[in-house]
């Protein structure tokens, strides 16, 4: 499940490049020196995996809990129809239903704080514009933070997301240094073939859920006498 996480991360990126690419375009980093742009566009980085493996310590906090009360195999079903469901359902049946309205004065206050982050070239702004750039609202995140609840605790929650937000770093640097690569037909070719990996990841949460007993794939349930629960090895 963690490899999944960085292959959704590497082929999303595409994705990211569309949604925080003129972020990426935009860093007010040091083209006059080599050295000191690589290190700032790391830091950019850095700042990045900080708010994602956040997000997921938050996320996987919430399905440990789940786990404790014994859901762990209807939890990984659950969000591997959830995943199937948020690729299947037409684009134009999510925008009746804004999601973001209940956090968009957040949203916008991000937003904000990134304009005013751009305008500095210290150390510390590029971890700034990072890590408020992995709190804007991305279809791909979401995904990534459906497989960080299934994870069943804190730290697997927060390692996903932190391989997740390392795939999509080889492309957002590209985007950085040549922001004219990514265009043409390969990149839509691509960014058709998202939606497809998408619902494979989903079909393996749910073969996960179903405890099968294919080993790695759809592992037996084993009764938890200390918990109470059911855990899947």
């Amino acid at each position: 499940m963690l490899f999944s996480a960085f292959i959704l991360g590497l082929l999303g990126s595409f994705h990211c490049v569309g949604m925080c690419g003129p972020i990426a375009f935009m860093l007010p980093v040091d083209r006059t020196n080599g050295f000191k742009k690589v290190s700032q566009i790391a830091i950019y980085h850095f700042g990045r995996l900080l708010a994602y493996s956040t997000i997921g310590l938050i996320f996987g906090l919430i399905g440990q809990r789940l786990y404790i009360f014994g859901f762990q195999q209807q939890l990984s079903i659950i969000i591997g129809v959830l995943m199937i469901l948020a690729v299947i359902i037409p684009q134009k049946t999510f925008n009746k239903y804004n999601f973001s309205k209940p956090i968009y004065r957040l949203i916008s206050k991000v937003k904000s704080a990134l304009g005013s982050a751009m305008k500095k070239k210290t150390l510390d702004t590029f971890i700034t514009i990072g890590f408020l750039n992995g709190f804007l609202p991305c279809g791909l995140v979401y995904m990534a933070l459906f497989a960080a609840i299934a994870g069943g605790n804190a730290i697997n929650g927060s390692l996903y997301m932190a391989i997740f937000g390392i795939g999509t770093i080889p492309l957002m640097t590209t985007a950085i240094y040549f922001s004219h690569f990514l265009k043409g037909s390969a990149r839509h070719k691509i960014q058709k073939a998202i939606p497809v990996f998408v619902i494979i990841i989903g079909a393996l949460f749910i073969l996960r859920g179903l405890g099968l007993g294919i080993p790695y794939l759809s592992p037996a349930p084993v009764y938890d006498v200390v918990s109470g629960g059911v855990d899947c090895h």
